[in-house]
C-alpha cells in the first residue's frame, strides 16, 4: 500500500508533469484559456495514458528492446485515435474546440514518458495507478490554469459548460457584472504568466512543509540527545 501511495503522491503533486516535469506544455498553455477547454482536454489525456499505460504494462515482456518505442507510439496512437473519435461521437462541439491538440496528445512527452519510465517497468496495478495518478494531476493543473485565466481575462467561470456536461449545464456559468477583463489572460503571454503562479504557489507551499518536517525532526531528536547525555 506504501508503493501506491507513493505513486499517487509523486503522480498528483511531487512529480506533477505540468509543474515539476513541466511536461505537455504545448496543449497544457494553447488550450487552457477557459476551464472547459482545460478540463476536457485534461480527461482525454487521463484516459489515453490510463489505457496506453495499461496495455504497455501487459505487454511489456513480450516486446524487444529494440522497437519498444516505436511499439509504444503506436499503441499510444491507436488509443488516440479512439479517444478522438469517442469525443466527435459524444462531445462534438468541445473536439471543435480543441482541434488539432486531441491528436497531438501522440506527441505528448508526458504519456510517452511514464509509458518508457513506469509502465513498461511495473504490473498491471501500478501502471494503472500511475496512469490515474499523473492524469488527474496534469488535468487539475488545466483546469485550475484554465479557470483563472478564464476569470481574468473575461470575468467569467464555466462558460460553455454545456459542451461537456450537455443542456442542463447551460446556466452553470458564473459572471462578474460589469468586468471588462483582462485582455492579457487570455492570450499566450497569460498563459507563461499563469503557469508561472501555479509554479510558485507550489514551490511556497512545499517550502513550508519542507519546513515544518525539519522542525518535527529537530524536536524529535532533542529528547533522544537529553537521553543520551544523562545516560
Amino acid at each position: 500500500m506504501n508503493d501506491y501511495a507513493t505513486i499517487i503522491k509523486n503522480g498528483l503533486w511531487t512529480n506533477n508533469q505540468a509543474l515539476v516535469a513541466l511536461l505537455g506544455l504545448c496543449p497544457l498553455l494553447a488550450v487552457s484559456n477557459t476551464a472547459i477547454n482545460g478540463l476536457g482536454l485534461g480527461l482525454a489525456t487521463t484516459m489515453v495514458l490510463l489505457l496506453s499505460n495499461t496495455t504497455i504494462s501487459l505487454i511489456r515482456n513480450f516486446v524487444r528492446p529494440e522497437v519498444r518505442l516505436p511499439v509504444f507510439v503506436m499503441v499510444i496512437a491507436c488509443f488516440v485515435t479512439a479517444v478522438e473519435l469517442a469525443m466527435q461521437a459524444w462531445f462534438f462541439e468541445l473536439y471543435l474546440v480543441l482541434g488539432i491538440f486531441i491528436p497531438l496528445i501522440v506527441t505528448n512527452c508526458a504519456i510517452i514518458g511514464r509509458a518508457e519510465a513506469f509502465a513498461s517497468k511495473n504490473n498491471v496495478g501500478k501502471a494503472t495507478v500511475d496512469a490515474l495518478a499523473i492524469g488527474i494531476g496534469f488535468s487539475l493543473v488545466l483546469f485550475a490554469l484554465g479557470a483563472l485565466r478564464e476569470l481574468i481575462g473575461q470575468g467569467t467561470l464555466f462558460a460553455e459548460a454545456d459542451l461537456m456536461f450537455g443542456p442542463m449545464a447551460a446556466d452553470w456559468a458564473l459572471r462578474i457584472d460589469d468586468y471588462k477583463g483582462v485582455l492579457l489572460a487570455i492570450l499566450p503571454p497569460g498563459a507563461f504568466l499563469g503557469l508561472g503562479f501555479l509554479i510558485a504557489i507550489k514551490n511556497i507551499i512545499d517550502g513550508q512543509l519542507e519546513k515544518r518536517r525539519l522542525a518535527s525532526k529537530e524536536r524529535a531528536e532533542i529528547p533522544s540527545a537529553e537521553a543520551a547525555a544523562n545516560s
